[in-house]
């Protein structure tokens, strides 16, 4: 594994929280239907910002929002680059996404290739009526025609730095940092 430095802090626990309350209320302001609206989070830190989102969106609203799990990993278009032997994990959709209003979740948007492999893996499940996307942080660099309706922050990077975003669910910790790959010289 790649060593790597941290480079800067890009949001705190409370920027995190401030921009996900602003998310919530932008879907709002742009979903006809909120009872058609649905919020698939894409594993890994997709899933906790899209609950996160629903239970916003709820206390808005004041009606439950579906939210589900799209689990991706058959779908990437590197899969033989990332393992022999690749994790997969449960999809869990709890309802019928078909004629839904389908919000794509997931922490950054980089090259296109996560969302183009969880639009695939979306549309063996149904076909929603409408479906977006959301990314917490967009740090460019695409290489496919896919962008955003719905971002947190964007940041400038460079080919050798990573966004990492670190949610308490998974990582026991809250911030999005900027690291640097080490050379292997260094």
């Amino acid at each position: 594994m790649n060593a790597v430095r941290e480079k800067a802090q890009l949001m705190s626990a409370s920027e995190i929280h401030r921009t996900l309350v602003r998310l919530a209320h932008e879907i709002l302001e742009k979903t006809e239907d909120p009872g058609k609206l649905a919020l698939l989070g894409i594993r890994r830190r997709g899933v906790p910002i899209a609950q996160r989102l629903a239970r916003k969106i709820e206390s808005i609203e004041k009606i439950p929002a579906r939210v589900g799990i799209l689990d991706i990993s058959l779908y990437r278009d590197d899969l033989s680059l990332v393992a022999t032997q690749p994790v997969v994990n449960a999809t869990d959709i709890p309802f019928s996404i078909t004629g839904l209003d389908v919000v794509l979740v997931d922490d950054v948007l980089y090259t296109g290739r996560t969302s183009r492999a969880a639009l695939n893996a979306l549309f063996d499940h149904g076909r929603p009526a409408r479906v977006q996307l959301l990314a917490l942080i967009d740090r460019g660099h695409r290489e496919l025609p896919i962008e955003a309706r719905y971002v947190g922050r964007v940041v400038q990077t460079t080919q050798n730095e990573i966004v990492e975003v670190r949610l308490k669910e998974i990582d026991d910790d809250e911030r999005v940092v900027l690291v640097e790959k080490l050379s292997a010289s260094a």
